[in-house]
């Protein structure tokens, strides 16, 4: 658990006692986007990674149709969604057994490829939360799932029938449960419905979104979210979406795709396109810049914060940066644009942009590489790893999917 995330620890026991499909889930599950604690840190600790030269052992592989969604992992089950079908118009679904890759059940539904300088397909990960699966399109198709059977609870269509505009590159947001409230990225700053029948509780205008996920913190004693519009950071009160202040941040092409991470009172934020990353010290009075650089410009993934250092992807390079003042530690250029999230023990899970599953101590001396081994077809991988109970869970754009052995014997 990351040391300074206040609001995480009353997160993190909600995730471990909520029930999903019946049952208690497990303390080393990922069942959303960047974890538990919404930082890309497991708390698992006890996994191997001293695999030789032969590589983790390859538990299974699937095949679930082009898209750049990560996997959510609760209670035995690993749920991911592609695009496939006729023409690739169709988005699926799938819920696989965690540790055999054995098909549970697949919900698919129409959906455009829609590939705008990039392959395309699905975006946003499922969440999941007592025994429902909330997964969200690219075209705003709102589905809440139940877990066991994939049977439709409710379901919403946020662009057409709700009116919230759809940003260049669609809705990429995935879902953040909030006690009662499920919790999107979209619109001008912010959606919260009722998580069990879809209700508005609260909005920030239709406007276009940006692509990151909501990100919670405490701020002042009460519950806060970070929300990275098409060109504001938003601090927003979590119980009725008030806004607190905002902070410019404008990007090319209006891509803001990298959660802020909070640090105590803090806050780190990245875009990519060059425009780097700054420093931010936050209050309800507002964010005021502590520094800003092009030191870490992240276009497509968030980056990880341990013990005073941020790792994270400037494009296609791989960089350690301190956060006191931003300067650069040290750089890696053979990984290209790839992805990462670490565990609580400093090892960093990464993927290259080719597939090559790296494990590295975060060092902020030198980038300490302690496994490398190829998992995935030398094809364009820019989804992050998922580490849970043991075992590693990879896919590229083509939608190939690997659950790798990562368990201590």
């Amino acid at each position: 658990m990351h040391p300074t995330r206040k609001i995480v620890t009353v997160l993190a026991l909600a995730a471990i006692v909520s029930l999903i499909g019946g049952q208690v889930a497990a303390g080393a599950d990922w069942p959303n986007y960047r974890g538990p604690n919404h930082d890309g840190i497991s708390s698992e600790t006890d996994w191997q990674s001293a695999w030789g030269d032969t590589g983790p052992a390859v538990l299974w592989k699937a095949s679930v149709g082009i898209g750049f969604s990560t996997t959510a992992v609760a209670n035995g089950r690993a749920y991911i969604s592609g695009n496939t079908g006729k023409d690739n118009s169709t988005d699926v679904v799938f819920c696989f057994d965690a540790e055999t890759g054995k098909e549970v059940w697949q919900h698919s539904y129409p959906c455009p490829l829609e590939p705008k300088s990039y392959e395309g397909g699905t975006l946003a990960t499922p969440t999941v939360d007592n025994g429902k699966v909330y997964t969200l399109s690219k075209m705003g198709d709102l589905f809440c799932l139940d877990a066991a059977a994939g049977r439709v609870i409710w379901q919403k269509q946020l662009n057409k029938e709700m009116g919230f505009a759809l940003p260049t590159w669609h809705f990429s947001s995935s879902g953040l449960i909030a006690g009662d409230m499920l919790i999107f990225n979209i619109g001008s700053a912010g959606l919260a419905l009722n998580k069990s029948t879809g209700e508005v509780i609260w909005q920030n205008g239709k406007g276009k979104c940006g692509y990151a996920t909501p990100v919670p913190f405490e701020m002042d004693g009460q519950p806060c979210l970070a929300i990275m519009s098409e060109v504001t950071l938003f601090a927003v009160k979590q119980a009725d979406g008030k806004q607190l202040w905002q902070f410019p941040w404008k990007t090319q092409y209006e891509i803001n795709a990298a959660d802020p991470v909070v640090v105590g009172n803090q806050m780190f934020i990245t875009s990519g396109y060059k425009h780097g990353c700054a420093m931010l010290e936050i209050s309800t009075a507002g964010a005021k810049r502590l520094w800003e650089n092009k030191a870490m410009s992240m276009q497509i993934n968030c980056p990880i914060v341990r013990d005073g250092y941020a790792y994270g992807f400037d494009e296609n390079i791989f960089k350690c940066v301190k956060l006191d003042d931003g300067k650069e530690q040290w750089q890696d250029r053979g990984l290209g644009k790839g992805s990462l999230m670490m565990s609580a023990d400093g090892r960093l899970i990464i993927m290259s942009e080719k597939g090559e599953l790296v494990i590295a101590q975060a060092d902020p001396q030198k980038f300490n590489v302690l496994a490398r081994a190829q998992v995935l077809p030398r094809t364009k991988c820019w989804t992050s790893p998922v580490l849970a109970n043991g075992r590693i869970y990879a896919r590229n754009a083509n939608g190939d999917v690997v659950c790798v052995d990562v368990k201590k014997r």
